[in-house]
Order: structure tokens, then C-alpha cells, then sequence
């Protein structure tokens, strides 16, 4: 007996894309047309697996937003960035990644080290969910 779910599926059109790189990872935001013709959000989280430099393979993660669901989401997404930048200060921008390099060559960190004069203090250095964040005094 033959499956036909599976004879006739095809990927869905992509309408729209963008792209962030955010770090180590890519996120992609893909409006997508269904069978039907509506409209949705795939959201695909691109991550490199460490240790395979030859043949890297990718670790990804979707998530699917309906259109009938974008406005709570908005809504519930704004509401949750206005409480950790009112708990924890503004937000700082990222900082390009620079991936490793051989060990002939000085890291990235330790050049920009070089460039800039040392402070009295160093910040000790913040990590975790929320580092980007500057608490407010």
C-alpha cells in the first residue's frame, strides 16, 4: 500500500528571510506560505557542534508562529524585555564573534587586549543568560 502523506510533500515557499548571527549561533526568521496559502513564522535556532572541523554538522532547533498568534506574541516577547531591562539595566550590544584560530596566532581577545590601555579595575567577567545586560545603580 503506497503513502501518500508523504508522495506529494514539499518544503514550503519561503516569502520572506532574515537572518541574525547572534554569537556561536544564527538565528533565522523565515515567513513561510503553508498549503493553503496562509502565512506563518518559522524561527530556526543554527548551532555548529563542536569538535567536527572536516565535516561540521549543525544542531537546529524550529519554532513555528501563526499569524493568528503573532500579536499575543509581540505583546508577551516586548513584555518580557521590558522586565530584564528594567531588572537589569540597558542592553548591550554584542560583540562580533571572532572564532578561534591556530595557536601560531594570537587570539582575537588577546589583540584587542593589546590595543586598549589597561583599566585600574578589571569588571570581572559577567556570563550566562543575561550577561549582556548593565545593571542600573
Amino acid at each position: 500500500m503506497e503513502n501518500r502523506r508523504f508522495e506529494d510533500r514539499r518544503e514550503p515557499e519561503i516569502v520572506y528571510s532574515r537572518s541574525v548571527k547572534a554569537g556561536k549561533r544564527i538565528y533565522y526568521l523565515d515567513v513561510k506560505k503553508a498549503r493553503n496559502e496562509d502565512l506563518y513564522l518559522c524561527i530556526t535556532e543554527s548551532k555548529k557542534k563542536a569538535g567536527e572541523e572536516e565535516f561540521p554538522t549543525f544542531e537546529k532547533h524550529k519554532v513555528f508562529l501563526y499569524k493568528e498568534d503573532f500579536k499575543h506574541f509581540t505583546e508577551a516577547l516586548g513584555d518580557v524585555i521590558g522586565f530584564v531591562e528594567q531588572k537589569f539595566g540597558t542592553i548591550e550590544e554584542r560583540q562580533e564573534w571572532v572564532p578561534e584560530t591556530s595557536a601560531d596566532e594570537p587570539k582575537a581577545e588577546e589583540v584587542v587586549a593589546e590595543e586598549q590601555p589597561q583599566a585600574e579595575e578589571e569588571e570581572p567577567k559577567r556570563r550566562g543568560l543575561f550577561s549582556r545586560f548593565v545593571k542600573k545603580d
